[in-house]
């Protein structure tokens, strides 16, 4: 099964899981998962998709482009965004809203995005009638806790530089996963004011950390696009290991684990 069949049968779901449990669902299960989607909306810039405290009677997966779930607090100086998670393409980003109906978080494309809407009565069907496909859906949301305990972990360890360069590992790493990932980088509409979000620092912290770590030559961002010399370097700054997102490594998800 390589990645370039399943985009050709399943354009809309075909990067959910892949690099990790993809191969666990038969041909019939991937086929009812690409059926779920109810309609496709295309974004042309960034907007928010869900407001927090809205009632939702469907879910999202992100078929391209890049989603950032986050909180916005207010103060003195005005509204500012703490950003949670941040979704690549395959993604089934708002999952918990088919158990708890309403989010307590945003839910904001970055940039240009596709986005595939699945309604939760057909997300019931799956429950009853489909418990492997039902399975793989719960997992890719404990997929999406263990990714936020590492972004809450490395938040207290390191400084914003390399909160920043834990971030550009983390990825690079799970866009490699799906296909959009280079040797030395890859592309993403991200701009520093969404890192600064997702680092918990100012614009400011977050420019002087940009410049750090290029002056370093630990990594490179600019317009969008994260280049990166020496791939072991970046993860030795950045404190990474991969095995959080269960591709490779210990915690790597195989068929013969799910079985149990």
């Amino acid at each position: 099964m390589t990645l370039e069949d399943e985009m050709r049968d399943f354009p809309l779901t075909g990067r959910f899981l892949f690099g990790r449990l993809r191969d666990t669902l038969t041909r019939e299960e991937r086929e009812r998962l690409e059926q779920l989607p109810e309609e496709v909306a295309t974004y042309e810039s960034s907007s928010r998709i869900v407001e927090s405290g809205t009632a939702c009677g469907r879910s999202t997966l992100l078929v391209e482009g890049f989603i950032i779930r986050g909180l916005e607090r207010t103060n003195g100086s005005g509204t500012r965004r703490s950003a949670l998670s941040v979704h690549v393409p395959g993604d089934f980003v708002d999952l918990h809203c088919f158990a708890l109906k309403r989010l307590d978080h945003n839910v904001d494309t970055i940039g240009p995005a596709k986005l595939a809407y699945v309604p939760h009565e057909k997300l019931r069907e799956v429950l009853r009638d489909a418990p492997n496909l039902a399975r793989l859906l719960w997992s890719s949301t404990l997929l999406d806790a263990a990714m936020h305990r590492q972004w809450i972990l490395k938040l207290e360890q390191l400084t914003t530089p390399g909160r920043i360069a834990h971030i550009f590992a983390e990825l690079w790493r799970r866009l490699e996963m799906i296909g959009m990932a280079g040797n030395d980088g890859f592309r993403t509409p991200l701009t520093q004011a969404d890192l600064a979000d997702m680092s918990g620092a100012t614009a400011v912290h977050a420019n002087r950390a940009l410049r750090e770590l290029r002056e370093k030559g630990v990594a490179e961002f600019k317009r969008g696009r994260v280049t990166v010399a020496d791939r072991a370097a970046l993860e030795k700054y950045a404190g990474f290991a991969p095995d959080y997102l269960y591709g490779e490594g210990e915690l790597a998800l195989r068929r013969e684990h799910f079985a149990i």
